[in-house]
């Protein structure tokens, strides 16, 4: 008796020393319950903490991507996530519907009841169901939980945004938010995202919309294929790993659950969601910036300036970022809060406590500028940096040209060339640019989706491309009369 309450002690004290370590490795984690399944989980977030990060992120997600400003489409769309979210599994929690200005097709669920739909996953949306069933989707990741189960393991393996070395070790002068912005980079696993199914096919459902679209809208999606774009954000499939048959499993559910609801009468909403993208932005907005013959125009700002040959640019609202093609240098270029170059140049090396090599005052096409050539200590290593302050207009526009310092030498004229170049935008041709945008129109005969795309003017090139923006194939007949989108051509 007294081995086996030695032993018992001991096994009672490993198991103390076990948890005591678990608590260490999770700094201050808390056994909670999950919403969904009921069980209990440890979590590194309580629920205080992830209303928190989600403010915090959304402040960084906007300013890093911009919203798209329609109040009348976001409106419909918000009046649907509540509904949603009212008899979600955490009704509770405040949900925030916000669309983000970024032509990639994708949607984002962050710790905290916010959620995020580009215009591109907007464009690619054929039904107010479909609509309905890929927002109870992501509210399914935020009462799941997913989201926060995300953050936790991200932490814990230090994970950084990363699109190569160099762009990691830049991020100091990016502006990029590991924590923040880098949410929108995580990866659900499979299991993330057959729950997440499983949920938006219930919560549309409970609202009698037809459930079985969202399979017709991952359908479309896997011919679609769609990847990143120029802001930098990921695609669908980046961010959601397709789980084995999920377009026949998605089917098969959502027929189950009609059948316990004793559904007859289901909601699908085609032409009411059509009218409200009737003129929304498609691809690119140019006057955010685009790129001609590798100069970078940006007529709202009224600048321009070369961007390197085979150099990846990518555009979103807060910061232009040029990537060489082996990824060891960059060019970051954004706007400064102060109207002095010589005061924003001294406010950059005090707060990256940066060790200046030279600084001079120079012009740059008639401007006023402070160029800046210093070294950074990074955690991994010593990074050179050229930097321009330019001011146009009692404006800043700051560039720095990034690489290690062991390989600056190949870089220097490459930067200081694209640098000098900038300069104000004064072509009418290139400043007064207008976006594609979707425009609704109704069939006017019977025919195949082929032909009635053909009889408004779009060619045979797209003729593919359109057929799948309507989640339709070319040789599909279709009635008169019958709402399809077609790409009015901007600038």
């Amino acid at each position: 008796m007294g081995r086996r309450n030695a032993m018992t002690k001991r096994v009672i004290g490993m198991v103390a020393l076990g948890c005591c370590l678990i608590g260490l490795l999770f700094w201050a984690p808390s056994c909670a319950v999950n919403p969904v399944s009921g069980k209990q989980e440890l979590m590194l977030l309580s629920e205080t903490e992830e209303i928190k990060l989600g403010h915090e992120t959304d402040v960084q997600i906007i300013k890093q991507y911009g919203i798209y400003e329609d109040p009348k489409v976001t409106a419909y769309l918000n009046n649907l996530c509540q509904r949603l979210a009212r008899i979600s599994h955490r009704p509770n929690l405040a949900y925030r519907f916000k669309i983000l200005d970024a032509s990639v097709v994708n949607a984002f669920a962050v710790p905290g009841g916010y959620v995020y739909f580009t215009r591109g996953i907007l464009a690619t949306v054929n039904s107010e169901a479909e609509l309905a069933g890929l927002i109870g989707h992501e509210i399914g990741h935020i009462t799941a939980r997913h989201s926060a189960k995300q953050y936790s393991k991200a932490q814990l393996a230090q994970l950084g945004l990363g699109v190569g070395s160099i762009f990691i070790d830049s991020q100091i002068l990016s502006g990029l938010a590991q924590i923040g912005v880098g949410m929108l980079f995580l990866r659900f696993s499979r299991e993330n995202e057959r729950e997440a199914d499983s949920l938006g096919i219930e919560y549309s459902s409970k609202l009698g919309y037809d459930a079985t679209q969202m399979a017709s809208f991952f359908e479309t999606l896997e011919r679609m294929n769609p990847g990143s774009d120029r802001s930098g954000l990921p695609g669908w499939f980046s961010t959601h790993p397709s789980p084995e048959n999920r377009v026949q499993i998605v089917r098969e559910r959502a027929k189950e659950v009609q059948q316990k609801l004793h559904q007859k009468d289901l909601i699908l909403n085609r032409d009411i969601y059509l009218k409200q993208i009737d003129g929304l932005i498609f691809g690119d907005d140019p006057r955010h910036g685009y790129v001609e013959e590798n100069v970078f125009y940006h007529p709202d700002k009224r600048i321009q300036f070369p961007v390197p040959a085979k150099w990846k640019l990518h555009n979103n609202s807060s910061q232009v970022q040029m990537v060489s093609e082996g990824q060891e240098a960059a060019i970051l270029f954004n706007e400064s809060p102060f109207s002095s170059s010589k005061e924003a140049a001294s406010i950059f090396t005090t707060q990256y406590k940066a060790h200046v090599i030279r600084s001079d005052a120079i012009k740059v096409n008639g401007l006023s500028s402070e160029r800046v050539i210093s070294d950074i200590q990074t955690q991994q290593k010593v990074l050179r940096v050229m930097s321009y302050f330019i001011e146009k207009d009692q404006q800043v526009f700051i560039f720095n040209g990034v690489s290690p310092s062991g390989i600056y030498s190949r870089y220097e004229t490459i930067f200081d060339y694209s640098m000098r170049q900038f300069k104000e935008l004064s072509d009418p041709k290139k400043i007064n640019v207008k976006p594609d945008r979707i425009r609704i129109y109704a069939t006017r005969a019977p025919d195949t989706l082929g032909n009635n795309l053909l009889s408004f003017s779009v060619s045979n090139e797209k003729l593919k491309e359109m057929a799948l923006l309507n989640g339709g194939d070319l040789n599909q007949v279709i009635p008169a009369n019958t709402l399809i989108k077609v790409i009015e051509k901007g600038r």
